[in-house]
């Protein structure tokens, strides 16, 4: 496939390592060439590097395969998935998962993505929705631009928040950078 034709989360082959795209970008910089800017996160170390191609360059795609699965709990092994259409239970070792297990609760669902039958990295949604179980006490008279603070999610994932947010309300979170997005719709 051509460089310009890659998109987040396919699987690609690089140097006989399997690696999955992490992140996309083309640039075209005024009368220079333009350029594919590619991110990869290695399948097996979770290891990951940034690679700029030329938009005709040619890359080998490997399929994934996609399986809904629920997140069932982590452990000193792993994050212990079931895979929703077989019920086969499988363990991925926490530093292949990096931080994406910060946004996840016990019990959601989540895409795996496979390769020949092993599990190889999570495809997240855009945003998450998370319930803020420690944060300082609501500032009066804060608004949305003035003041921001900081807040433990059930995950142990930290958020910096409006000041008018509180304890025990379910926030949206952006699993790109993990930036607050807004409060959840009840």
């Amino acid at each position: 496939m051509k460089a310009i034709d890659l998109r987040p989360g396919y699987g690609v082959k690089m140097d006989g390592k399997l690696w999955v795209i992490s992140g996309y970008e083309f640039r075209n910089p005024g009368n220079l060439r333009s350029f594919v800017n590619v991110k990869f996160k290695n399948v097996q170390s979770g290891g990951q590097i940034e690679k700029r191609c030329q938009p005709s360059e040619d890359i080998e795609v490997i399929d994934l395969d996609r399986n809904n699965c629920e997140y069932l709990f982590s452990d000193g092994h792993g994050a212990t998935f079931m895979d929703t259409e077989t019920y086969d239970q499988f363990v991925m070792p926490k530093d292949v998962l990096g931080d994406a297990l910060l946004y996840l609760r016990p019990n959601s669902q989540t895409i795996v993505l496979m390769h020949n039958g092993n599990p190889l990295t999570l495809e997240l949604p855009g945003s998450v929705e998370l319930k803020i179980v420690d944060c300082p006490p609501g500032i009066k008279g804060a608004t949305v631009t003035n003041q921001t603070k900081d807040a433990e999610l059930e995950t142990g994932l930290s958020v910096r928040v409006p000041g008018f947010i509180e304890n025990g309300e379910t926030i949206k979170v952006n699993t790109a950078d993990g930036s607050y997005a807004g409060r959840a719709k009840d």
